[in-house]
């Protein structure tokens, strides 16, 4: 299957998962007791959504980093040069058709060690100019 298209159905049904909870709660005891606290279904949908979003970045990096390897050789900053080179460490280029699962748990496994030394210019926050995006 193409990622893209796994992701994409990712992302659809943590659109559903986002539906509030609070629309799924029934009256009870005629009224009396209307109180149904919807907190824990809210905390497990949450917690399914930031599974799926972790899975999500994991096949969109998979994808970045095959569409650079088409791109050699040009290059892109030296941080992203350095950050595709730790990832390639652990997940291979296609050159084939192949079932891609393996490769994609290993990018979620890769996005949840990885150390991000994130140049001090994305951390800080800062107004960016017209004059900056050049």
């Amino acid at each position: 299957m193409i990622p893209q298209y796994t992701a994409a159905s990712m992302v659809s049904h943590n659109k559903q998962l986002c539906t509030p909870s609070s629309v799924d709660s029934i009256e009870s005891s005629q009224g009396q007791e209307d109180h149904v606290s919807m907190g824990a279904n809210a905390a497990t949908k949450a917690y399914k959504v930031m599974l799926n979003l972790e899975r999500i970045l994991a096949i969109e990096l998979y994808n970045a980093a095959q569409a650079m390897e088409f791109r050699r050789p040009a290059l892109t900053s030296p941080y992203m040069e350095g950050f595709l080179k730790e990832y390639r460490k652990r997940v291979s280029f296609v050159k084939d058709d192949k079932v891609m699962y393996h490769d994609i748990a290993l990018s979620v496994e890769f996005l949840q060690e990885v150390k991000l030394d994130l140049p001090e210019d994305l951390i800080m926050m800062r107004d960016y100019s017209p004059a900056d995006m050049r």
